[in-house]
């Protein structure tokens, strides 16, 4: 195309931008103003929202006699003929008419003509825009909805294999008491089932329709927001004008709970890093999740954890940012939130990624069972047992028990022998009661079946929350 043809191209763009802007503008906007104005190159994603608003908008036009049926079936017929364009690839976007709204707008006027014109009776584009920026976030959340569950279904999987499988559990990353590797597993359903609970929340807040708030003040025609609501599928619509077209706390919500989930992949990818080194051997990742080094044959890296890991840093600066746009903004539209969307676009991608590849992680591992047994009788672990016995069963008051089994420790690591392996007759000098019957409790094994507390670490109790979190699985897919 000649430099001539290119020319004439983009003023007949501008002028579309004018049009759309109405007579109050004589001429285009300067190149910079173009360029920081300009969301199309971000906004496109979009499009199907924008066009379902639309359609369900020319709908209830028509419906309640603001326009003709005639235009109605124009514009819907156009709308659909932009969606096969855009999808088959075949639709040109341009910068000069900003927006993805626009870009629509102005495409539908060069099939259908005039009646284009008519579909913007009674509404605004900052009615349009918030419709389409919640309808794209109740969708994504509805996917993450989705991946939780699958991640909380893997996890359910292993903790079912595992139930009776000992490893140590820790807190400031050393040993405290045995575990179950089902318990430690249960542990994690537990904080994405929370993260669950707050996608359901934030949908079920989300679930109101700003189209037909217009540009602030609601409008003088005679629309039906009920019906557009139920035709876009939310349960009613929003009720203050002005607070519709400036809320953006849907999209606060959506990177608020992604943080939180972010946050909780990422303490569970930190476990399978260290899990995975061989000073731990806990754990084996697949080859599908592991790559090699470019100069160390022998080096199998746990890479795919460690991006899970870092994806909370991206995550937390996209809630972070838009906290900031939104912390000044007096009601109701302001300009400032054009800058909602990328962050959480990108949130929103991130997200997805971490949790399905978590779920791949944590379905293809493979658990070490001796080395974790070998690690969870480690750094006398089962020295509470000692203590609690001594409650039990010679009626001592839990401080003086634990002062006794902190002296019992103190002789076993001067003798370097585990706890257990202490005499009855070292132990009696340390307190004169303590019987033989001592040694029933201080193995491993008996440690963790011990703890039948409800939520407690024994396989019993391990099962029952693994049948609990089933049954409340198995109720949502319903």
């Amino acid at each position: 195309m000649s430099q001539s043809s290119n020319s004439k191209s983009d003023k007949t763009k501008l002028d579309k931008s004018n049009s759309m802007w109405g007579g109050r503008f004589a001429s285009g906007p300067a190149a910079i103003m173009e360029e920081i104005n300009a969301s199309i190159g971000f906004d496109k994603k979009l499009y199907a929202q924008d066009i379902a608003g639309s359609i369900a908008h020319a709908t209830m036009l028509a419906e309640c006699d603001i326009i003709t049926v005639e235009d109605r079936d124009k514009i819907i017929h156009g709308l659909n003929t932009i969606l096969s364009e855009i999808e088959a690839g075949k639709f040109e976007f341009s910068r000069a008419l900003e927006d993805i709204h626009m870009n629509v707008e102005s495409r539908l006027r060069d099939l259908i003509g005039d009646a284009a014109g008519r579909l913007h009776t009674a509404r605004s584009r900052n009615d349009q825009v918030a419709l389409d920026f919640r309808l794209w976030v109740k969708a994504e959340l509805q996917k993450t909805a989705g991946l939780l569950e699958n991640l909380i279904g893997a996890f359910l999987v292993r903790a079912e294999e595992h139930t009776g499988t000992v490893m140590p559990g820790f807190t400031h990353l050393q040993t405290a008491q045995p575990v179950t590797f089902g318990h430690h597993c249960m542990a994690y359903v537990e904080m994405f089932g929370r993260d669950l609970s707050r996608v359901d929340d934030a949908l079920e807040r989300l679930d109101e329709n700003p189209l037909g708030a217009a540009a602030l003040a609601g409008t003088g025609f005679p629309i039906d927001r009920h019906m557009t609501s139920k035709a876009l599928g939310f349960r009613e619509p929003t009720r203050n004008s002005l607070d519709t077209v400036s809320d953006r706390d849907f999209a606060l919500e959506m990177l608020s709970l992604s943080s939180i989930c972010a946050t909780h992949l990422s303490r569970l990818a930190e476990e399978i890093v260290i899990w995975s080194t061989p000073q731990f051997g806990f754990v084996t990742l697949s080859d599908s999740f592991s790559t090699g080094s470019s100069i160390m044959p022998q080096k199998k890296n746990p890479d795919a954890a460690e991006l899970v890991r870092a994806k909370v840093g991206r995550i937390n600066g996209a809630l972070v940012s838009l906290l900031t746009v939104m912390k000044g903004l007096p009601l109701s539209y302001s300009k400032d939130m054009q800058e909602d969307k990328e962050q959480v676009f990108d949130a929103a991608e991130s997200l997805e990624l971490a949790l399905a590849a978590m779920t791949g992680m944590i379905s293809d591992l493979t658990v070490n069972e001796a080395a974790m047994r070998k690690a969870a009788g480690s750094g006398y672990s089962i020295a509470t047992d000692l203590a609690d016995w001594c409650v039990r069963e010679i009626n001592m008051p839990f401080r003086d028990a634990h002062h006794v089994t902190g002296t019992a420790v103190a002789l076993a690591v001067k003798k370097n022998v585990p706890l257990e392996k202490l005499t009855l007759e070292e132990l009696q000098s340390i307190n004169p009661s303590i019987t033989e019957d001592v040694f029933s409790v201080l193995t491993v094994k008996k440690s963790v079946a011990s703890r039948t507390s409800f939520g407690g670490t024994a396989p019993a109790q391990v099962k029952k929350q693994i049948r609990y979190w089933i049954k409340r699985m198995e109720k949502r897919s319903k």
